[in-house]
C-alpha cells in the first residue's frame, strides 16, 4: 500500500527560484508524475500574507500574522506518494536538488 508524505521546502525571504531552479523543479515534477509519486504540489507565498486564525468557543479570534516569527519559512511543498520511507527519503533528496534549498520530508498520517 501506498504511503503519502509532504515535502516542504524551506526557504528564507530572498525571493523565489531563479530561471535554472524552476527548469529543474518542472523536471522533477515531471520525474514524479511519470513514476506515480505525484500527488499535488504547489508554491507559498511569504509569511507576510500569513494570518492565524482560532475560533474555538466562537472566539473570533486573528493575529494578523504567521504563527512564528523566522527568517526561514516553508514555500513550497510536494504531497507524494511512496512505497516506503526509503522512496521518499530518496525523492526528497531529489526535491531538495532540483529546488537548491533545504527540505523537510514527513508522513501523513494514515
Amino acid at each position: 500500500m501506498l504511503k503519502k508524505f509532504i515535502i516542504f521546502v524551506i526557504d528564507d525571504l530572498s525571493g523565489s527560484g531563479t530561471p535554472e531552479e524552476m527548469v529543474a523543479i518542472d523536471a522533477f515534477n515531471d520525474y514524479l508524475r511519470d513514476k506515480g509519486h505525484w500527488i499535488f504540489a504547489g508554491g507559498l507565498t511569504a509569511p507576510v500574507h500569513a494570518n492565524v486564525i482560532d475560533n474555538r468557543n466562537d472566539s473570533n479570534f486573528t493575529t494578523g500574522k504567521p504563527l512564528f516569527d523566522t527568517k526561514e519559512n516553508y514555500s513550497g511543498f510536494w504531497l507524494i506518494q511512496a512505497n516506503d520511507d526509503e522512496t521518499a527519503k530518496r525523492l526528497a533528496y531529489e526535491g531538495s536538488k532540483a529546488c537548491h534549498r533545504r527540505v523537510e520530508l514527513r508522513p501523513l498520517l494514515g
